[in-house]
């Protein structure tokens, strides 16, 4: 079982009325389904994704390889222009950070990979992580504490085995790093130096002084440049994924892309795409992540037809930099904001009100050593009671020696605007940091959307369960970016790609026909409307929430894009017109409707949900959201890009025949024989 809700298309488009569908109908339990027992444990993180949702080749794909086969065909596309705007691959990767850069690498030894990446490749959230990689490394410290602990931190939401295999095969992706030239800090003894952050019993982050993921994105880009199979496409926003529907099976075929210098659509066709495009942090005004985070993959993959979870755990960082609390005001505002590792408060950083008064102990008894969860809510309690901007982090009591050594970033940041941390708290504030929700994924990285995987922030493996443990989301993206070669390396042999793909779908264009100014005004009203999205999800889907409030963020949400749509329309937008911002707005709507329909949905406070409505945990309720997919398919703008096979009818009536055999009861019939909402 789990918590599901009906989606809707996902679409945004012109609407008729105010408020007349969300992209999400309202969320709902499905407690009272009475589910067969044939199908009862495959709703369970422990089975992750039920058998009709499960990785298998369709029919459609075993045409083409028989097709390909019988012509003789290399497994290896070469990659290629068609018509001057299209690109085949054997692999399609959207993102560069860890995640991508890790599978890039491995699928590289068996065919053509194209490296699809938004702004510059090192431009990710990788590259700002500062903490490290969690693993067992040490004697003293065991994969049953690691195991423990992630629990223990993800509120019990945590899918068990998909716990047991991270923490497991963890240590052996930090060898493979090592070896392809990542360094990270030792001690004294020769060994590496383990660091302790919250929610960790041991001391066990890997790290590179404060800048761990810059290090690791350094390594994995090296490697990347060095190959010859992998080429990288700086500058390409991915649209929509290209989909088609193989009878009741959605396949993707690769990603439509626009190149945000010479503002060209590329279309890139391949046998598998991986989605490990990060996070969505900037559907909030306040966010660690860097300005490309604006939640792109769970939004096209939602489109695309692809299965999401746990949307309302949204990791909020304990501890930003307070730029309010410098003695030298910043002239002006970050793109996102600096982020002071947790690892500060691993090595003896104490949180102080602006009396000097220590709150932490009386909150929980692991006082500053909490989970981000209660270190958050915390602070946030401290700030609203007080009726203060900030709190303050001091670490000056250690020596200054190992304060500069261990944290070399955060001290010279700090010092460019007066503030020595040896001598000087710094001033801290809680911003969104992390989705523990995304693509719901299985074992292998596998979605419900044939021949689309996933890996890192973006997916939503079961792991982080209702808060993500500190340093877990690096070895996450590490581990199932390994896991995921071996299944899309048996995806491409057993199919080819088909040269008459890209025709199958209309090709986004360009707004030039609107002129300059009107596609000035456009780019001016959204970035009005994307800072008031951001503000209406500060203040109503925040670190601590209330179902009144999420209703009215709800409400004032859909008033909000249908104005923003309206206008576009009135400007003369047309359905297949592109433009960056009009693209990442429609993602920001997608990502922020998600997280508060699933919030809505959960009736309970858990992990980094927590309302006050429901304030304790209810043990009925400790289940994953599911937004399941939407058979609705609308041509408006933003719509999915949806090839219906010519072969789909007579492939149909096979497959139908082989489910009924099978005699299983699916998500979608036991939701239509309960939906509550209809």
């Amino acid at each position: 079982m789990a918590t599901s809700i009906a989606s809707g298309s996902g679409l945004l488009h012109l609407r008729e009325s105010v408020y007349r569908g969300q992209g999400c109908r309202r969320a709902y339990f499905v407690s009272g389904i009475g589910i067969p027992t044939c199908v009862q444990k495959d709703h369970s993180w422990s089975h992750r994704v039920p058998n009709n949702l499960r990785i298998h080749t369709s029919n459609h794909f075993q045409s083409l390889a028989n097709e390909c086969r019988h012509r003789q065909h290399r497994t290896a596309v070469i990659s290629c222009l068609r018509d001057g705007s299209t690109k085949y691959f054997d692999f399609a990767v959207i993102g560069s950070g860890v995640a991508g850069l890790r599978y890039a690498l491995e699928v590289a030894k068996h065919g053509t990979v194209a490296v699809i990446t938004k702004a510059e490749p090192h431009e990710s959230n990788t590259n700002y992580a500062q903490g490290g990689v969690s693993a067992v490394l040490c004697p003293s410290d065991s994969v049953e504490s690691h195991v423990l602990d992630t629990i223990v931190a993800g509120a019990y939401l945590c899918d068990e085995e998909t716990v047991r295999v991270v923490c497991t095969e963890g240590p052996e992706r930090i060898r493979e790093l090592i070896a392809m030239g990542a360094s990270f800090d030792h001690g004294e003894d020769g060994n590496l130096h383990l660091a302790r952050e919250g929610g960790h019993s041991h001391r066990r982050i890997v790290h590179a002084a404060d800048m761990t993921g810059r290090e690791i994105e350094r390594a994995l880009l090296e490697a990347v440049q060095k190959d010859p199979n992998i080429f990288v496409f700086e500058h390409h926003f991915a649209i929509d994924l290209l989909t088609s529907q193989d009878g009741s099976d959605t396949v993707c075929h690769g990603v439509d892309t626009l190149n945000t210098e010479t503002q060209e659509v590329v279309r890139f066709i391949s046998k598998i795409t991986l989605l490990a495009s990060g996070g969505a942090g900037h559907i909030y005004p306040i966010t660690t992540n860097p300005p490309v985070a604006t939640g792109d993959g769970v939004a096209m993959a939602h489109r695309a037809q692809a299965v999401i979870s746990n949307m309302e755990f949204v990791q909020f960082h304990p501890t930003a930099l307070a730029d309010e609390g410098l003695p030298i005001r910043p002239t002006k505002a970050r793109e996102n904001a600096f982020l002071i590792t947790e690892a500060v408060r691993g090595d003896g950083g104490i949180l102080y009100n602006l009396d000097m008064e220590r709150f932490m102990p009386s909150y929980d008894e692991r006082a500053e050593l909490a989970p981000r969860d209660v270190v958050a809510r915390s602070i946030d309690d401290q700030i609203k009671k007080r009726n203060e901007k900030y709190v303050l982090l001091d670490i000056s009591h250690k020596s200054r020696e190992k304060i500069l050594s261990h944290f070399p970033n955060i001290a010279a940041e700090c010092m460019r605007y007066g503030l020595d941390i040896t001598r000087k708290p710094i001033p801290v504030v809680p911003a969104a940091h992390y989705m523990c929700g995304g693509v719901r994924a299985g074992l292998q990285g596998e979605t419900n959307v044939l021949g689309l995987y996933v890996a890192g922030e973006v997916a939503c493996t079961g792991l982080h369960g209702a808060n993500r443990l500190a340093s877990n989301s690096l070895l996450e993206a590490l581990v199932f970016a390994r896991r995921a070669v071996q299944p899309s390396i048996d995806h491409t042999k057993s199919s080819c790609t088909d040269h008459s793909a890209s025709r199958w779908w209309p090709r986004p264009t360009m707004p030039k026909s609107l002129g300059n100014t009107i596609l000035s005004n456009i780019i001016h009203r959204t970035r009005e409307v994307r800072d008031e999205l951001q503000s209406i999800m500060w203040e109503y889907v925040g670190i601590v929430r209330s179902t009144t409030r999420l209703q009215t963020a709800e409400r004032r949400i859909g008033e909000l894009e249908l104005e923003w749509e309206t206008y576009l329309f009135q400007q003369g937008w047309e359905p297949t017109m592109v433009v960056l911002e009009a693209c990442e707005m429609r993602n920001l709507f997608c990502c922020a409707k998600l997280v508060v329909s699933s919030a809505l949905a959960r009736h309970e406070s858990r992990g980094l949900h927590y309302t006050i409505d429901f304030p304790h945990l209810e043990e009925s309720k400790r289940l994953p959201t599911i937004i399941l997919p939407s058979s609705f398919v609308s041509n408006t703008w933003s719509s999915r890009q949806l090839h219906r096979q010519q072969i789909c009818h007579k492939l149909q009536k096979k497959g139908n025949k082989k489910r009924n055999q099978r005699a299983k009861v699916t998500w979608l019939e036991i939701l239509k024989n309960n939906n509550p909402c209809e």
